[in-house]
């Protein structure tokens, strides 16, 4: 019964976030706050499910200006606890085909995310010079999930270089966010299902554009994120899913 009773709340409760940020969002097009204002309030829904989230921001984090944040992607559940920790004028990069998921969809768009065709290759390398464009001239930041997937606890998988590439491009810092373990974790017959905790790294500098470097910066990223999430398990007292080090 409590499972149903969430799941309703859950599935009301988003579509009516997406009509108001839909509305809101044609109110003032593309703003570049309309994401963390739209966030915030599906951050909120983790409470639902019964999940405590912890946000922890280092100073150096807190006026690091446009950058690229780079999250590890675990599950459906990053709806609900990656979004508290989205920071103000930040967009995120998604797949063209999210639009046309029914309220989710439109919402994602009109808020202003950048959509990309991740089958087509010349049209996704384009993105990188297009995105970094964006982050110069509206003065934002973009927020990604390297791994390109979600992992599904499998640990965290290896990271492609468009972050990085675009971060370089940009000559903004990479700032990673580092998310403990959520994977099996949320029942949703268990009233209460623990604690989340996403903690930001201190931002990484980098105006290198060598193959080398790029290849360099995104594994010590890999190395560094995996680590902290692993610390972040133990605290939280979660299983400790498999690391995989190789990026590609």
């Amino acid at each position: 019964m409590l499972a149903l009773i969430r799941i309703l709340l859950l599935v009301i409760g988003l579509i009516v976030v997406c009509v108001f940020a839909s509305i809101y969002s044609m109110l003032r097009p593309f703003h570049r706050n309309n994401v963390y204002t739209t966030a915030k309030y599906l951050g909120k829904f983790s409470k639902i499910v019964g999940l405590d989230v912890e946000v922890r921001i280092p100073d150096s984090v807190k006026n690091v200006g446009p950058a690229v944040y780079v999250a590890n992607h675990q599950n459906v559940w990053d709806l609900f606890t990656v979004s508290g920790a989205v920071q103000p004028n930040t967009v995120s990069v998604g797949k063209t085909s999210l639009k046309w998921i029914p309220f989710f969809g439109q919402m994602y768009w009109l808020t202003g995310n950048i959509l990309i065709d991740r089958n087509n290759t010349s049209k996704a390398l384009n993105t990188i010079t297009v995105t970094a464009k964006k982050i110069r001239e509206r003065k934002i930041s973009i927020w990604l999930f390297p791994e390109g997937t979600r992992s599904g606890g499998r640990g965290l998988l290896p990271f492609k270089t468009g972050a990085f590439r675009t971060a370089i491009k940009a000559d903004v810092p990479i700032v990673p966010a580092c998310v403990s373990n959520c994977h099996n974790v949320i029942k949703l017959n268990r009233w209460n299902n623990g604690k989340t905790i996403i903690e930001f790294l201190d931002p990484i500098y980098t105006t290198d554009t060598s193959k080398e470097n790029i290849r360099r910066i995104t594994n010590s990223t890999h190395d560094l994120m995996a680590k902290k999430i692993e610390q972040l398990n133990i605290e939280v007292g979660t299983e400790l899913p498999s690391v995989n080090k190789n990026s590609k």
